[in-house]
């Protein structure tokens, strides 16, 4: 004879062999759509800076490193695209995955092509990037990232 319990069993067993486990629902929990939202405001700050906008979608320890070995502190990430010194044309993300580890925490990964003008001077980057994204305060906001080469 078939249960209940067998069958939620059996369900979840099923579950776990794919890889699709269902995550228990979590009191103030958000789904993917809202860090997918927030990544999107970023890229969008990105393209066309405004400091409170930027101040917003980032934590204040954010640590943000680049490419080339760099890595900017919150303060110094913001300060490059108001002034120029990091100045993005175009910026298309790709290929992006959007995982919840808990409530609070996000790993984000997506393929980045952008049109630069850094400093004035044009440029073309391809980029594989990981970003760690933290609920604070109730909003998303970019804790950790890293970008390879593409």
């Amino acid at each position: 004879m078939i249960t209940r319990k067998l069958l939620l069993s059996a369900a979840a067993a099923a579950a776990l062999m794919t890889g699709c486990a269902m995550q228990p629902s979590m009191p103030g929990a958000t789904g993917p759509a809202e860090v997918e939202a927030a990544a999107e405001r970023l890229r969008m700050a990105m393209v066309d800076p405004a400091g409170p906008a930027l101040t917003a979608l980032t934590a204040p320890e954010l640590s943000y490193g680049h490419s080339g070995g760099r890595v900017d502190t919150q303060a110094s990430f913001i300060a490059d695209l108001l002034n120029g010194n990091s100045d993005f044309v175009t910026l298309t993300i790709t290929e992006q995955t959007v995982r919840l580890v808990d409530a609070n925490t996000a790993i984000v990964r997506h393929s980045l092509a952008a049109d630069t003008l850094d400093s004035g001077k044009p440029g073309k980057v391809a980029l594989k990037v990981l970003g760690v994204w933290q609920r604070q305060g109730g909003q998303w906001k970019l804790l950790a990232r890293q970008a390879v080469r593409a």
